[in-house]
């Protein structure tokens, strides 16, 4: 019963509560793509679908029209399966007021019908306030909640203030500027905060110069002071270039079930606002979806976009008198580059933030993004990592540990000495690791396995270890991967080219942090078995020093280099005379050799 048109469409769960609110260029064909065989669906929409009971639908005349009932409606709802605005904060706005005399202040309120004009919003107070601060500097209007009228400046009812006497306001409370000067100022603000700055400065200049051919030199000196103003801010705000460029610039960066995007308004190259922006995605949408809702969303705040929109894909909607491009070159890409920056950025900040505030759900996006990056069926809650060390063959040992939920589970952690293998080969020697610790795990905690293992090393230490995991029969239950140091590149079994995950992604940085924390484990046993070693070989080579001798000095003293400063007398009263001397000579030999080489 669906009609071939443009609308919204509103799924109702049993009780008759909104669950979902969903655009359509062809409500027929978009409603008809949910009620179909459920393998052709994902994990979250076969739950979506579970649950709708009803469906509504209301028709609009265009796709734009259908954008913006969506997105009000989805404020309204609140519906659970819906992309939800994670920002509940209030944004700061410039707020000209409407009465005579406007005042020109900060607020987080906006009311309608009241005459006012507002400005913004504003995603950092301190940008809204150093405009204020520059206004203030340039044009001296008033601060005061006074209601001013001709009545009331004639009937002399208000007396000038500091500010007066400051030179901070022109006294308009006292008839001393005029309305139409005082809104030549106000103008001039509203055409700043429009980014309409550099058209100004070309006005000023133009002034100045008329003055000067004039002979006027000090209203051209006025005017200068203007243009000089003006252009040290300017100099201070954001500029993209030096071309007059006038967009709309969108991004987002995507990270499990959430999203974040970046909005930047550029008048005549220079960046005027700049908002960011979270969104929860409850079903797995489209990524022009999400950005189709992020753009219906900044119209709501700042009004109608620009004629051209920067985005780093196209939407999934078209809006008349839009034009959507995604630049390849030039300063539109600059412009787009910037704006996935700050995305980046405030990706970066949400995931330290919620790290503090909700770790439990943190470690969950972690392993999911790890998943997504992988391409693993399930979350990797229970992670091992095996590293290889020895010098020239010498001490070899390797080392595992284990990450459960993304944190270290050092109770876990194990240390191998290699016994199968002789001289330096890294292959063989993982190949015994991993094989003595999964046939032992398989014998006494078969439903512990790991869901990843990781291999600090490349395509080499990898296959060693996928060959010990494949003769336990482990290759369909378990994912393993090797992390290779130099360029951070995944490497995958039976794939011929490396994965690179983004170097900023949390994915990258678990792998990393249980990377090294199997390298640091491994190499500080490797170094504690190489000491005991050149202790033992050291003492043990003096006739009449056997294993309780050995134990005394080192409890005694804690090491080699302890011993040789010790002084004789003090030696000989522990061990002897006669043993004192032969452990001295054959402690100087040794430094003597070590000094020569």
């Amino acid at each position: 019963m669906f009609p071939h048109a443009p609308g919204v469409y509103r799924y109702y769960d049993s009780e008759g509560r909104v669950i979902y609110v969903g655009k359509a260029k062809d409500l027929h064909k978009r409603v008809a793509q949910y009620f179909v065989p459920p393998e052709r669906l994902n994990t979250k929409t076969r739950i979506l679908v579970s649950k709708i009971a009803d469906a509504e639908y209301s028709v609009v005349d265009s796709e734009a029209d259908a954008l913006l009932l969506e997105n009000n409606l989805i404020k309204q709802y609140k519906p659970r399966y819906n992309i939800l605005l994670k920002d509940s904060k209030t944004y700061p706005w410039i707020c000209v007021s409407g009465e005579h005399f406007p005042r020109v202040y900060i607020t987080r309120r906006l009311e309608k019908g009241s005459g006012n004009r507002y400005f913004g919003p504003y995603s950092s107070v301190m940008h809204a306030r150093g405009l204020l601060e520059f206004f203030a500097g340039v044009y001296p209007l008033r601060s005061c909640r006074l209601k001013i009228d001709s009545e009331a400046i004639l009937r002399k009812k208000f007396r000038p203030c500091l500010e007066f006497h400051l030179g901070r306001c022109r006294g308009c409370c006292v008839g001393a500027v005029s309305e139409q000067e005082y809104n030549g100022w106000i103008d001039e603000i509203v055409r700043l905060l429009s980014g309409r700055g550099r058209e100004i400065i070309r006005h000023y200049k133009a002034l100045m110069a008329e003055a000067s051919d004039a002979l006027d030199f000090e209203l051209a000196q006025v005017y200068k002071d203007k243009v000089h103003n003006l252009e040290s801010h300017y100099s201070k705000s954001i500029i993209t270039s030096a071309s007059n460029t006038t967009a709309d610039v969108f991004t987002l960066v995507f990270d499990a079930s959430n999203a974040f995007g970046n909005f930047l308004r550029v008048r005549e190259g220079a960046i005027v606002q700049s908002l960011n922006l979270g969104f929860k995605l409850n079903i797995e949408e489209d990524e022009a979806a999400v950005l189709s809702a992020f753009i219906a969303e900044i119209e709501s705040k700042f009004g109608t976009l620009s004629k051209e929109v920067i985005v780093p894909f196209l939407p999934d909607v078209d809006i008349p008198g839009t034009e959507f491009r995604v630049p390849v070159k030039g300063e539109k890409l600059s412009l787009l580059e910037l704006s996935l920056k700050n995305a980046r950025e405030y990706h970066v900040a949400s995931l330290r933030q919620q790290e503090h505030t909700d770790p439990d759900a943190f470690r969950e996006s972690v392993m999911e993004e790890l998943r997504k990056a992988i391409g693993m069926d399930v979350l990797p809650r229970h992670m091992e990592c095996f590293d290889n060390s020895n010098i020239q063959g010498t001490n070899p040992v390797a080392s595992c540990v284990v990450f459960r939920n993304a944190e270290p589970s050092k109770k876990d952690y194990r240390r191998f000495k290699i016994k199968t293998v002789i001289g330096a080969n890294d292959f063989a020697s993982m190949k015994e690791v991993v094989n003595r610790r999964y046939s032992r795990m398989l014998a006494e905690a078969p439903d512990d396995l790991p869901q990843l293992v990781v291999i600090d090393g490349g395509k080499g230490q990898l296959d060693a270890a996928y060959q010990a995991l494949a003769e336990l029969g482990l290759t369909d239950r378990l994912t393993v991967i090797g992390l290779a140091k130099r360029l951070e590149e995944v490497i995958r079994v039976g794939d011929p080219y490396p994965l690179f995950i983004d170097r900023n992604s949390q994915a990258l940085k678990v792998l990393q942090r249980i990377r090294d924390e199997a390298h640091r484990f491994g190499i500080t046993f490797h170094r504690d078995l190489r000491s005991k070693a050149a202790i033992k070989s050291v003492l043990r080579e003096i006739d009449g020093i056997g294993e309780k001798t050995e134990q005394r000095l080192l409890l005694r003293y804690g090491s080699v280099a302890r011993i040789a400063a010790a002084p004789l007398e003090e030696v000989s009263a522990l061990i002897g005379p006669v043993l004192a001397v032969k452990l001295r000579n054959k402690l100087i030999d040794e430094s003597d050799e070590r000094r020569e080489v």
